[in-house]
């Protein structure tokens, strides 16, 4: 994106966590995997300020990773993720699962994510291409040649 102010320009975690590293975003973005297309929807199930959360449906359109579409009323505006959007939904599988795992009592009570089955979605685990799982251990960074 030229003219855009990144954090660390050579690193995809950097870029990606200007994009949408803040809170409000990646609540943004999972409640419209939820079903939230409206403004007053976003508002009602964030309980963003609705400052906030017009700057940050700004920041996810101009970004890509929101469009606008008309509403069937014709109306008002509503918001659907693009597909780069919708790439995020690995991202949001695996950052509730670690919330499930380091971010709850053992016992304490939360929400599941869940098939179209009603089975709990297994683990998101990355794999090397022969199936092995990989961990921060097991992989490095090889850094862009400037």
């Amino acid at each position: 994106m030229p003219g855009e102010s990144w954090t660390d320009p050579d690193c995809p975690v950097a870029r990606a966590a200007d994009l949408v590293g803040d809170r409000w975003s990646l609540l943004i973005i999972r409640d419209a995997m939820d079903g939230a297309r409206s403004f007053t929807d976003f508002q009602q199930r964030t309980g963003i300020a609705r400052n906030i959360l017009a700057d940050r449906l700004r920041k996810l359109t101009a970004h890509g990773l929101l469009a606008h579409v008309d509403a069937p009323t014709g109306k008002r505006r509503r918001y659907a993720l693009t597909d780069a959007g919708k790439d995020l939904f690995p991202v949001v599988v695996t950052l509730r699962q670690w919330g499930e795992r380091h971010a709850f009592e053992a016992g304490e009570a939360h929400s599941v994510l869940v098939d179209e089955h009603g089975e709990v979605v297994p683990d998101v685990v990355p794999s090397a291409a022969d199936g092995t799982a990989l961990t921060s251990d097991t992989t490095s960074v090889r850094k862009a040649l400037s």
